[in-house]
């Protein structure tokens, strides 16, 4: 359910929709969400400052029920 809300709140910011991808996994104390972009968009998912990743790691982990999640915002060509 994470994925799929992430997914949609950073399809409706990017200009590339149909690229976005996001996978999870779990670890030891969590789980970590990685949303990957065209490389055109990172800037926009990152926003100035910070505040536009900020504000979507709030959102996620208010829907994650206390628990942690991580969220990494990758390019689709990173390697990882």
């Amino acid at each position: 359910m994470l994925e799929e809300a992430l997914e949609h709140l950073v399809k409706g910011i990017v200009e590339h929709p149909d690229d976005v991808q996001v996978h999870g996994r779990r670890i030891r104390s969590g789980r970590v969400l990685e949303v990957r972009v065209h490389p055109e968009d990172l800037g926009k998912v990152i926003g100035r400052g910070g505040r536009t990743a900020k504000a979507l790691r709030t959102v996620v982990n208010a829907l994650g029920d206390g628990k942690y999640i991580r969220v990494d915002l990758l390019d689709l060509n990173e390697v990882r």
